[in-house]
């Protein structure tokens, strides 16, 4: 269990980015962390992978707090990062050098993943696009194997067939012992990975709830009622954001979704009201 406990974080004393966020995060989950640019999602991420350091509060995991940054914490985590800084070195360098700090690295795996990606891996680093040195970022973090996988925007320079593999390998890696969180977007990439949404709001956890209960509150139809909460007008007609009253079991989007809370902010008070059974508990 990821616990994080009255967390807040700021760049410049009196305007906080994150304050006093307190949320559980269980293994055997993906959890999509969504939010408007510069809401804190990245922050989020490297406090929690200790490369920042809370100004107040607690992340901890089993018996390790992450702001000590203990070899066990720190062996068993990855973040991939949105921009790519690896060294520019063959990959097979940054295998050597790298791979040893994390126990469960499985180098065949790795192997298997640039094939699948179609990346060369005798390549150098300098040699490779964006595209091409996410890919062996993503590459080596799932070969790492760790219980706790952090992404920020994985998907950004991914080509389709890539975007692709990454469903497929995320789908697979998918276990009872991982916690996984991407942060994103690029919704409709994660659309039918994540299985529990974190969204950030004004510098607070603003919905931290599985799907399967936002799908049992909510209903997605189509048309447009006195009922409705949020609509769009998309190539097949207009969708509407409804309470699900009726108890209807519909494909849940998450952009949608998203969209409206941003546009309808009563939807956020209906939340607060209303008590979830979290997948975290």
């Amino acid at each position: 269990m990821l616990k994080i406990k009255n967390l807040s974080f700021h760049y410049k004393k009196g305007y906080p980015i994150l304050n006093d966020i307190s949320i559980n995060l269980a293994p055997g989950h993906v959890y999509g962390l969504l939010g408007l640019n510069g809401c804190g999602k990245t922050t989020l991420l490297k406090l929690i992978s200790s490369s920042l350091f809370p100004k107040k509060g607690v992340i901890s995991k089993n018996m390790y707090i992450a702001s000590e940054r203990k070899l066990g914490y720190l062996s068993d985590l990855y973040l991939v990062t949105d921009e790519v800084d690896l060294p520019d070195w063959k990959i097979s360098d940054i295998l050597d050098i790298y791979s040893p700090l994390y126990p469960k690295f499985d180098r065949a795996y790795f192997e298997n993943i640039m094939n699948k990606f179609l990346v060369d891996s005798k390549n150098h680093i300098k040699n490779l696009s964006y595209g091409q040195r996410k890919k062996v970022n993503i590459a080596f973090a799932l070969a790492s194997n760790v219980s706790l996988l952090l992404m920020d925007e994985p998907t950004n320079g991914l080509d389709i067939p890539a975007k692709t593999q990454f469903r497929k390998l995320i789908s697979k890696h998918i276990s009872d012992e991982r916690i996984i969180i991407i942060s994103t977007h690029q919704t409709r990439d994660i659309q039918h990975l994540i299985d529990h949404l974190l969204v950030l709001k004004e510098d607070k956890i603003a919905i931290d709830s599985s799907l399967y209960e936002l799908n049992k509150k909510f209903a997605i139809r189509s048309g447009k009622t006195t009922d409705t909460l949020y609509s769009e007008n998309t190539f097949n007609g207009t969708l509407s954001l409804v309470y699900n009253t009726t108890h209807e079991d519909s494909s849940f989007d998450i952009e949608f979704f998203f969209n409206a809370l941003h546009e309808n902010p009563t939807i956020l008070h209906s939340l607060n009201t209303t008590k979830f059974e979290h997948h975290a508990q």
